[in-house]
């Protein structure tokens, strides 16, 4: 310290002294020690300051640790155990959900088999077509960040595809958000998948460029398919039939051996991501297995002159519809069968309901005269006459509850029974048919044993959908009336192709051959299949069947027949006339006419048969002989010379029509 004087003093010096003992460190002392050296505590006024004198104790950190350990334990075995279930457990469940979400599989659909006519000429074949599909997942707001992804989607793929737009937008957002697969449209052709993808392609090009552009069609993909195409347009669609979409046989042959054509679908599985496929990753496939060939009998060019009679002859008498049936005499093949009106299998949007089936084969209706020729088979069968057997015939014939007439008012006819089949006479039918047995209850058993054995009452033997066998009652159960009429075509029902088989069992010498559409299949390796033997069944004798078929010529050749307008020159032909009083089937009453004809050429040595009906002409002449000749004239000259048949070169039978009392 400074004196009074301000003069300082020599500072004093400390003598040391013996060390001191260290003083215990507080720690809360060191505990509020700043960062660097001499820094001062800082105070807490919250803290609470032990007694003094009182000795300060740690807690042991041991249970902290234990705790913690024990913690860290429980975790690891959680993970430990989670770790087991994954890896195997479960592992198969979770390798199969991955490897579902990897891998798609689609469907390979098989190629459908070709129909071709008897020379291989196409019918029915199957083009290539794609199956338009989608993933929706793909059109999720996260997907394409828009918010109506599918609209857009649906407002460019609607007038491509010929569907409405809201129901592409209901496929495109379905409830079910896990969706990876739909399909838009079914069996469309190349150029509208090209459509698609040039559209895909210019989106994805203006995205590139411009940044508020999406490509919403990203989520669209097409899988190829086939499609049914029909090059001959309505051409024999009776016969054939069509497909559906679903690509299942709907009708005709197309139903009939849907089976063979249809062939065998393949898979295809292929890894993806993104809902394209990986191309490093690999794919298994198992190779459809195409349908079978089917080889018709029908002959294409034969099938379009009858299909070309019948439709300008229904036109011209405003008729109902009509059907036209040509076949082979020795082998039962079946070279036409003709339907008018028909339909387009290739646009079912325009096409009747009505017309889709095949009427030659659906239809039942009364025969009328065309049936006679049973009836005359029986009796000479039953050797109860002869063709120059001589029959009265009166204007009027009294029968049971019934006066029976002819097609036209005339005196008594004095004709042989060859000019009973010649003039179609009504009454002398019952008079001839009446000497079959001594009672009428057995005339009725002997006559519907011939109609049987004809084929009658049963199925053709095609096995074609939707076939009708007709309408015969047994003998027991017929009417007064019925017991007159059958003789003579009424009372009974069969179907087209039912009547161009008996005149074919007369022109094969009394041996029906049931009747065929299908020679044989030919499968995916190139072998030929042929159709099993059709069955054979002796109906009456050969010379029962000869004396027919020259009772049969003066139908068309005599003077007095009825079908004059269906003689060929330089051929003989053997025919019969109809016309039948029709049942309306909208009213089940009789109304209009029922107009046919039936024969075969040459009538010496048969080849073809023709059978024409037409249902209720209402313009024109309804009997069958002046509509339905002209149709079996035409479509006969034209088969016999497509099949290159010749003329016998043999006479005419001639055999009297009449006699003079």
């Amino acid at each position: 310290m400074p004196d009074a004087s301000g003069q300082g003093q020599p500072p004093r010096r400390r003598v040391p002294g013996p060390p001191r003992p260290p003083r215990p460190r507080d720690p809360r002392v060191a505990l509020r020690r700043g960062p660097g050296p001499g820094a001062r505590p800082v105070r807490r006024p919250s803290a609470v300051r032990p007694p003094a004198g009182a000795a300060l104790r740690l807690g042991s950190p041991r249970p902290r640790l234990r705790m913690v350990g024990l913690a860290l334990t429980v975790v690891m075995l959680v993970f430990v155990g989670r770790l087991l279930q994954v890896q195997a457990v479960d592992a198969s469940a979770y390798a199969a959900k991955a490897e579902l979400n990897r891998y798609v599989v689609h469907t390979l659909a098989a190629e459908r088999g070709g129909i071709t006519d008897r020379n291989g000429v196409a019918l029915a074949i199957s083009e290539d077509a794609y199956d338009i599909t989608a993933d929706p997942t793909m059109f999720s707001s996260k997907q394409l960040k828009v918010g109506d992804g599918p609209e857009q989607a649906a407002a460019l793929l609607a007038p491509i595809l010929g569907k409405d737009q809201a129901t592409l937008v209901k496929l495109l957002r379905p409830k079910n958000k896990d969706l990876r697969y739909v399909r838009l449209a079914t069996r469309q052709t190349p150029q509208v998948w090209k459509q698609i993808k040039d559209l895909k392609a210019a989106l994805i090009n203006k995205a590139a460029t411009d940044g508020t552009t999406v490509n919403v069609l990203a989520g669209v993909f097409a899988d190829p398919s086939s499609q049914r195409v029909y090059p001959n347009g309505d051409l024999a669609a009776g016969i054939l039939g069509w497909v559906n979409a679903e690509g299942k046989g709907s009708g005709g042959i197309e139903r009939m051996l849907d089976k063979q054509l249809t062939g065998k679908d393949g898979k295809i599985r292929y890894a993806q991501s993104g809902g394209r496929e990986v191309p490093t990753a690999g794919s298994t496939e198992t190779p459809a297995v195409p349908g079978s060939d089917v080889e018709l009998t029908i002959d294409r060019d034969i099938q379009w002159a009858a299909q070309n009679a019948i439709t300008e002859q229904v036109k011209k008498s405003k008729a109902d519809r009509g059907y036209v049936v040509v076949q082979d005499t020795r082998t039962g093949q079946i070279l036409a069968m003709a339907n008018s009106p028909g339909f387009d299998p290739n646009d079912l949007s325009t096409a009747d309901s009505a017309d889709m089936g095949n009427a030659a084969l659906q239809d039942a209706y009364e025969p009328g005269s065309t049936a006679k020729v049973m009836s005359m088979a029986a009796v000479l069968q039953e050797n109860v006459a002869t063709p120059l057997t001589r029959v009265v015939v009166p204007n009027r014939l009294h029968r049971g509850d019934r006066s029976f007439k002819d097609d036209v008012d005339h005196d008594t006819w004095y004709l042989t029974l060859n000019g009973v089949l010649a003039k179609s006479s009504n009454i002398g039918t019952i008079l001839a048919a009446g000497q079959l047995g001594r009672t009428q209850e057995q005339t009725n058993q002997i006559l519907y044993s011939y109609l049987r054995k004809f084929g009658i009452g049963s199925y053709t033997g095609l096995g074609f959908p939707g076939e009708t066998r007709g309408i015969l009652a047994a003998p027991g159960k017929w009417s007064t009336s019925q017991q007159y009429t059958i003789p003579f075509g009424q009372g009974f029902s069969i179907n087209a192709m039912q009547a161009a088989s008996v005149y074919s069992t007369i022109a094969n010498g009394g041996v029906r051959v049931d009747p065929t559409l299908v020679r044989g299949t030919k499968d995916a390796d190139g072998r030929f299949t042929p159709a099993a033997q059709p069955r054979k069944t002796r109906v009456v004798s050969e010379k029962t069947a000869k004396t027919l078929a020259e009772m049969l010529e003066s139908v068309v050749d005599d003077e007095q027949g009825t079908g004059a307008k269906a003689a060929i020159p330089g051929y003989n032909v053997a025919g019969k006339t109809g016309t039948a009083n029709r049942v309306d089937p909208a009213t089940g009453r009789y109304r209009g006419y029922t107009s046919s004809f039936a024969g075969f050429a040459p009538a010496d040595n048969p080849r073809i048969t023709v059978y024409c009906a037409i249902q209720n002409a209402t313009s024109g002449s309804y009997f069958g002989g002046q509509i339905c000749g002209p149709i079996y004239k035409q479509v006969m000259e034209f088969a016999l010379k497509t099949l290159q048949i010749p003329p016998t070169g043999a006479k005419a039978a001639n055999l009297p029509v009449d006699y003079k009392p």
